[in-house]
């Protein structure tokens, strides 16, 4: 049954009316001011509100703007009722939120119209509410499963051995001589062949598999690197860290134990940051960075430049490396901005004592415009593109 409030300070039209309603089936309530009828409204909320609009004290329009402020009774059907048809008065009460407007006097077939017609207005919305409820849980679980199949394959393709670490070489822009390598992970498909990792780590993020995936690259990149200084080449690896496994609260922890399981010095391990990651929780993130120091790691900052670049933290965070994005790198000698913003880093990089590797680098005039102006290691494709270990180590053999 449904339940109607009407408010009126005249009671002859109010006992009319209520009489009127409980005759059509209606749970009808009655309250004879505006305060009143407040208190009704917000102690046991009805299905349909009639007010009169003149009222002494607090009036209709009152009411409304009360009614309509409370979350509780926010929506619920609002008719007016008055002595006046001016079109003004109208318009004032639809706009603070009234549904309707019945004009006294009114026959019982308008009265009980305007509340039928609220009532399937707000059923209408009540489904078309529902059905999108429905239909967003829908989805959500659809889409939850998706992610669910996603992280399964590449759960499955890490077993099966599919996903590789290549390696990039970063060269002393003095000297051409090889100082470090990057990690990179690559995952050879057994049908689509080698898949980008722009396809793939978005997707490992989101699922958190990313955790999995990014410890298996640090422990085979470490087993890697010893296996290449026990063959007597003295180099550091360079591991990515995303933000969910920097955020690990046993990060610092696994990062030792992958040290003491593969034999790799703390020191000839770099482990390289973006610099959203330093704006997220910066006590958390200097406390976790500080750990990672105290085992002999080395820090470098990824893509600077390309995010945040607040300078203060480049004081506040235990860095020992920068790394120049390559978009400040590409077409450096075309123009004067990018030049200046190198030069400007490099300078500022060294009289913080924190090393420059400049990312990108194709050509010769841009790896010239390094060596000029001090830059110290260099990473790009002039030099060679990311390798599996077999050919990165023919690299190492040649002497380069």
């Amino acid at each position: 049954m449904k339940k109607i409030l009407v408010i009126e300070d005249e009671q002859v039209i109010r006992e009319n009316i209520l009489k009127l309603l409980k005759a059509e089936g209606f749970d009808v309530t009655g309250a004879e001011n505006g305060a009143k009828g407040l208190y009704a409204a917000v102690s046991n909320v009805p299905d349909v509100i009639i007010c009169d609009v003149m009222m002494p004290e607090l009036d209709g329009y009152g009411v409304l703007v009360a009614l309509r402020s409370n979350p509780v009774t926010a929506t619920v059907p609002f008719v007016f009722l008055t002595g006046k048809a001016e079109r003004s008065e109208m318009r004032q009460g639809m706009e603070l939120g009234a549904d309707d407007y019945l004009t006294k006097p009114f026959s019982k077939a308008e009265l009980v119209g305007a509340i039928s017609s609220r009532l399937k207005k707000q059923e209408a919305v009540a489904e078309q509410y529902n059905t999108l409820r429905s239909q967003s849980s829908e989805f959500i679980q659809k889409n939850a499963d998706k992610l669910e199949q996603i992280k399964t394959c590449l759960c499955n393709a890490l077993e099966r051995e599919e996903f590789q670490v290549y390696y990039q070489p970063q060269v002393n822009v003095h000297t051409g001589k090889i100082m470090s390598a990057e990690a990179l992970v690559r995952w050879l498909h057994p049908e689509k062949g080698l898949i980008s990792p722009a396809e793939f780590i978005p997707a490992a993020e989101e699922t958190g598999f990313i955790v999995q995936l990014g410890e298996w690259v640090l422990q085979t990149a470490c087993k890697q690197m010893q296996v290449w200084q026990n063959a007597g080449f003295s180099l550091r690896i360079a591991v990515n860290l995303s933000p969910r496994q920097f955020h690990q609260p046993d990060l610092s922890s696994r990062v030792a134990q992958i040290l003491a399981e593969t034999g790799l010095e703390a020191s000839s391990l770099e482990l390289e940051l973006t610099e959203s990651l330093m704006v997220e929780d910066a006590e958390s993130a200097i406390a976790t960075l500080q750990h990672l120091k105290n085992l002999g790691v080395c820090i470098s900052l990824d893509d600077f430049g390309t995010g945040y670049s607040s300078l203060s933290y480049l004081t506040q965070y235990p860095f020992d490396t920068l790394k120049i994005d390559r978009c400040f790198i590409s077409n450096i000698t075309d123009g004067c901005t990018n030049a200046a913003i190198v030069k400007a880093i490099i300078e500022m990089a060294h009289s913080l004592c924190l090393e420059v590797i400049a990312e990108g680098v194709e050509t010769e005039a841009e790896k010239d415009f390094l060596w000029r102006y001090k830059c110290d290691i260099m990473q790009g494709y002039l030099f060679s593109p990311p390798l599996a270990a077999a050919d990165f180590e023919q690299l190492l053999m040649a002497g380069k």
